[in-house]
């Protein structure tokens, strides 16, 4: 029985430990996107044309309603 007790104390700290380096880690901008905002440019223009293209019809269509 003191096995037990022994095991769940060793599990228990192991996962304060875990939990204590996934804080740590979280702090220090370990899992920050820094490959996103770089990548973000390539595609903007896409983003820009669809706008657009999208604006333009929403334009014509008031146009005509006039």
């Amino acid at each position: 029985m003191s096995v037990i007790y022994v095991l769940l104390t060793i599990s228990i700290v192991v996962a304060v430990l875990f939990f204590i380096a996934f804080i740590m880690a979280v702090r220090n901008g370990q899992f920050d996107d820094s490959y996103t905002p770089s990548v973000r440019m390539l595609f903007e223009d896409e983003l820009v044309k669809k706008e657009s293209k999208t604006s333009g019809q929403s334009h014509e269509a008031f146009k005509g309603n006039n």
